[in-house]
């Protein structure tokens, strides 16, 4: 009796810790599309089979494709630049996506007009209330950010502030420091870095200061501050190159240390051949990945990791990688928030995510899915 009931408890364990360890080797990533129609994909990597694969593909709004994503605090909603669109939609499970509002380019008044080439590129979502949604245009007429509220289930609600950059603006990235009361953005197209500081009541934005890039061909693309908000790392998109900022610890702007890494290996066709993309730290701050993009399919784009210092310092540069196609219009590497073991890796010359592991400073590729879909395989967000 004793060992029937041992052996039936043994069992309850046993398919609770084998149910437990499966929930916890499979991961859930979105990604969205370049060009119409619009779509958001789920894929799941299995951690320990070492396995991506396409498990929904979500219709959305056709006009509406999502070239950059973002997650809710609570990842309870996903907020997209959708072409002349923003919009957002309720995650109820990684394979029910819910399309809630989608609101227009604002600012410039010619900027949601189906007459310009203005779009929507880049968004941000507060990780600290008041929870607002910070958007960028780009291309023309792009002078303006657009922040957004939320509604408590994470829904875009109302367009609350349009702030002004200049008339040739076009800010492709952006990001604030730890506190988030600061956000640092780059502008590819004025060729300068942005300081804004936050009201911590309303979540609306005021220019604390601009600086020019150090080089009048760098064309700031992409910024990512490191966890300590010491450094600040300014990825160069026609530049090809990673320049390194201390923030002030006074004035929290940022402040040139005239230190730069290349993001191309050496003796390679001038630079126009490439364009520098994204640049993202790892979980633990102790790793910087960034990645850059040929301007031609048969030539590779390439991804290079740094060695950080306990407060941001760069301590050295550990190899500059071919990626395996030129990228496209993507090659954004996306580590993981949960650990600084997985990056995934998106491309839209073919359409694909790989997967690559990162250990003992070496990075290997371990799963791939192919989606060649039309636009497919900008970034990837993970969801769990």
């Amino acid at each position: 009796m004793i060992r029937s009931v041992f052996s039936r408890v043994s069992a309850s364990i046993s398919r609770s810790f084998s149910h437990s360890s499966i929930i916890n080797m499979k991961h859930h990533l979105m990604i969205g599309t370049w060009t119409a129609p619009g779509r958001i994909y789920t894929v799941q990597f299995d951690d320990d089979a070492l396995t991506l694969e396409l498990v929904k593909k979500t219709e959305i709004p056709e006009a509406e494709p999502i070239s950059w994503m973002t997650f809710s605090h609570d990842k309870k909603a996903i907020y997209g630049a959708a072409m002349k669109k923003w919009n957002s939609f309720a995650v109820n499970s990684p394979t029910e996506i819910v399309h809630q509002v989608s609101h227009p380019l604002s600012g410039h008044p010619l900027a949601p007009s189906s007459e310009t080439n203005t779009r929507a590129i880049f968004v941000l979502a507060a990780q600290k209330p008041p929870y607002n949604v910070y958007g960028n245009p780009f291309y023309n007429h792009a002078g303006y950010g657009n922040v957004f509220s939320v509604k408590p289930d994470g829904a875009l609600d109302s367009n609350i502030q349009n702030y002004e950059y200049v008339d040739n603006t076009g800010i492709h990235g952006m990001v604030f420091d730890p506190t988030e009361t600061y956000l640092y953005s780059a502008d590819l197209t004025a060729n300068k870095i942005w300081t804004h500081i936050k009201d911590p009541k309303t979540g609306e934005l005021a220019l604390v200061d601009c600086l020019e890039a150090p080089d009048a061909g760098d064309h700031p693309r992409w910024v990512e501050m490191h966890p300590s908000g010491k450094y600040l790392y300014v990825l160069m998109e026609a530049g090809n190159r990673l320049a390194v900022y201390l923030i002030d610890e006074r004035t929290h702007k940022p402040v040139f240390t005239h230190i730069t890494y290349p993001l191309l290996p050496s003796g390679l066709p001038p630079r126009n051949k490439y364009r520098g993309d994204v640049t993202f730290c790892t979980k633990g701050g102790e790793y910087l990945f960034a990645t850059t993009r040929s301007n031609h399919f048969d030539v590779t784009g390439y991804i290079t990791a740094f060695k950080l210092g306990s407060h941001g310092e760069i301590e050295r540069q550990l190899f500059i990688n071919p990626t395996s196609t030129s990228g496209g219009h993507s090659n954004a590497v996306s580590p993981c928030d949960f650990s600084d073991e997985w990056l995934a890796l998106c491309d839209d010359q073919l359409g694909f995510v790989e997967m690559y592991r990162w250990r003992d400073e070496k990075l290997a590729r371990v799963a791939r899915v192919d989606i060649p879909e039309q636009g497919f395989g900008m970034n990837a967000i993970w969801y769990d």
